[in-house]
């Protein structure tokens, strides 16, 4: 996979706990720096069940997403320190800003959908399993 040296490929995957219900099968995580900044920047979309995650740094207070030269509208879902949700970005297009989320310290970019289809709603717990 091209540009893998910044991100963290690996067998992730995020479950609502709340809900028992799948978020995301394969989630990628963004990695440093240099990995949050390309996100999914380049690709033309996300397969089903597949998404990427984003990690807030040390001294962040919130976190925000642009979707700044994207090609295809995702969901974004944001999460605190306890790992529920706090936020939802439901069908977020390109060239759009997502919301500035306070306290949020991890955010899921998943295909547009994704949230709806899991009945992932703000409240709900979310885990993350290695398989």
């Amino acid at each position: 996979m091209k540009g893998t040296e910044a991100r963290r490929s690996s067998n992730l995957r995020a479950v609502n706990r709340t809900r028992a219900t799948v978020l995301c099968e394969r989630l990628e995580e963004a990695g440093g720096m240099a990995g949050r900044s390309r996100g999914l920047l380049g690709r033309d979309g996300l397969e089903a069940q597949a998404g990427m995650l984003f990690e807030a740094g040390r001294l962040e207070p919130f976190m925000c997403m642009h979707m700044m030269f994207m090609r295809f509208a995702i969901d974004i879902v944001f999460l605190n320190l306890q790992d529920r949700a706090v936020r939802i970005d439901r069908n977020l297009r390109p060239w759009r800003i997502s919301s500035i989320v306070w306290g949020a310290r991890k955010a899921l970019e998943l295909p547009a959908g994704s949230a709806a289809r899991s009945q992932t709603e703000v409240g709900d717990q979310i885990i993350f399993e290695r398989s």
